[in-house]
């Protein structure tokens, strides 16, 4: 019997996973996260970047939503066994895809709204874009009504940081980040930096300089891959 060569499975053959990008640069920071923490996956790239600037402009479009699904369901037809969608901006489009194909849909943010959940009552999320902050502060405090605990939110756009980096300043992006960083971190428990494209502004904290944790989205939502690195077992031979 010839295998469909798209289909990621197959004795040997590593499964295949999608991880849908809005921003360029992301397949560079996700590339040793996959190696890390979902090892045993043939994963590949997607990067549609109108679809972050699309909401940035208009706010969530049923169009939008309609684009992510012939995405994802291209990603299925390839032989993807799941589907990572890396923007928090489009977390909530990211759902409403799932009842339209029958591979898992992952949203980046939920594990770390998990973690957050579960780290402190009084929470900050910052983001760089007004159009992250909603959709990540809505999925933490539907996260935090299912598992009974209440927590507050504060949201805070970094004012600058996203001219910044779009304009090829990352390091003045990371130093706006970690600035309104340790400004929250006084009065919060646990901060969330909401969107996948913060999380190199960690690493300009001062050592010491942040006494609550501070949640990032790659490596938690990396790990979300990591069951599906187990082969399927071929199929058995008919009589």
């Amino acid at each position: 019997m010839t295998r469909d060569p798209g289909s990621g499975t197959g004795p040997g053959r590593a499964p295949r996973v999608c991880l849908l990008h809005t921003v360029a640069a992301l397949p560079a920071v996700f590339d040793p996260l996959l190696r890390e923490e979902a090892p045993g996956l043939a994963p590949y790239h997607m990067v549609d970047e109108s679809l972050l600037a699309d909401t940035v402009a208009y706010g969530p479009l049923p169009r939008t939503t309609a684009r992510l699904a012939s995405h994802v369901r291209e990603a299925e037809a390839a032989g993807a066994r799941a589907v990572l969608v890396t923007c928090s901006s489009i977390g909530t489009a990211a759902e409403q895809v799932r009842p339209l194909v029958s591979v898992p849909v992952l949203r980046v943010d939920a594990p770390m709204a998990d973690e957050a959940v579960r780290t402190g009552p009084r929470i900050g999320v910052l983001a760089t874009l007004d159009s992250t902050l909603e959709p990540t502060a809505a999925l933490i405090r539907r996260r935090a009504a299912e598992s009974g605990t209440t927590v507050t939110l504060t949201t805070s756009t970094c004012e600058g940081a996203h001219r910044a980096r779009t304009a090829g300043r990352p390091g003045e992006h990371d130093a706006l980040v970690a600035a309104e960083a340790l400004r929250l971190a006084a009065t919060h428990d646990v901060l969330v930096l909401a969107q996948a494209s913060m999380a190199a502004a960690v690493r300009t904290l001062p050592d010491g300089g942040v006494a609550v944790p501070v949640l990032t989205s790659p490596r938690s939502g990396t790990a979300q891959l990591a069951p599906f690195a187990q082969r399927q077992a071929p199929a058995e031979a008919g009589p």
